[in-house]
């Protein structure tokens, strides 16, 4: 019988054990995209180092005070965003995937990524070869499910496909999921929060694909485009057992999970969320319970 991997995950929401993350220190708003433009527009200079830190630290509390083992790459002064590890890897039911990053700036990373588990001991189960795909559209909903987004950028068409392929021929239901480009990625319009229930910017998804997730019992609480695309409001991390990490200024959503039963942990981020990122796409989950 073949050795399960020790990194290995099959859902958004099963209790996190262990997950990995990339601390700040040479992290820099780039103008990559429109939120760090705009971001970069409005204050005319970069995010505060010690404030960086001291909101990195609070994500990092947070996630060991809900029992979360957290390990780490180490951070390369040329990798500016390498801080958001969710999109050169995925963790699958079967070991990891090292995705194909499609920003030049961003390429490097994969390296390290590549270092990680070598070094941990889990062999990576698959390379990405076609196109580009990044693990901020990757979506393992439940054991068998699984959405993956694109916009012909971040992920494209045949990155997404070829991921795709791989969880249909071991018999899951996958959906790809195409949406406009300057939402960067699905997890800012999309995310788990707990099994059967995610919130999401329901305007900006085609109906059908909002069918199919009904049709497979998730129920979506909803996000406003300001929320999303001004402060991440979508960009959350399931930690099971009815628990997730919601940065503190996404006030009015905390409030409606808390509404729902949920435990919300809200460290603040929003000089990360100013970059384009938050809490789903610092943290990619090595290790989850199942479901």
């Amino acid at each position: 019988m073949t050795e399960a991997p020790r990194w290995r995950v099959d859902s958004e929401t099963g209790v996190l054990r262990d997950v990995l993350l990339c601390p700040p220190d040479h992290y820099a708003w780039i103008p990559t995209n429109d939120i760090v433009r705009r971001t970069l527009a409005r204050t005319g200079r970069q995010p505060d180092a010690q404030g960086l830190q001291a909101q990195f630290r609070e994500l990092v509390d947070a996630l060991e005070g809900a029992g979360v083992g957290c390990h780490y790459l180490e951070p390369e002064p040329q990798l500016p965003y390498q801080v958001y590890t969710r999109d050169s890897s995925q963790v699958t039911p079967w070991g990891p995937m090292v995705t194909q990053l499609f920003r030049p700036q961003r390429r490097g990373e994969v390296a390290s990524v590549v270092k990680f588990y070598e070094r941990t001991g889990c062999p990576i189960w698959r390379f990405a070869s076609s196109g580009a795909i990044e693990g901020g559209d990757i979506h393992i909903v439940r054991p068998g499910v699984m959405a993956i987004g694109y916009t012909g950028e971040r992920t494209t068409a045949e990155g997404a496909e070829q991921f795709a392929g791989w969880f249909r021929d071991a018999g899951w239901d996958t959906r790809v999921i195409a949406f406009p480009e300057h939402f960067l990625h699905l997890d800012v319009i999309f995310s788990m929060v707990a099994d059967g229930l995610a919130i999401a910017v329901a305007d900006v998804i085609d109906d059908e694909h909002l069918d199919w997730f009904a049709a497979h019992g998730i129920r979506i609480l909803p996000v406003t485009y300001k929320e999303a695309v001004g402060a991440m409001g979508c960009n959350v991390l399931a930690l099971g057992r009815d628990r997730v990490v919601s940065p503190a200024h996404s006030r009015r959503i905390n409030a409606m999970l808390r509404a729902e039963g949920l435990t919300v942990l809200d460290p603040a981020l929003d000089l990360f969320a100013a970059g384009g990122g938050s809490v789903h796409c610092m943290t990619m989950p090595l290790r989850r319970d199942p479901i």
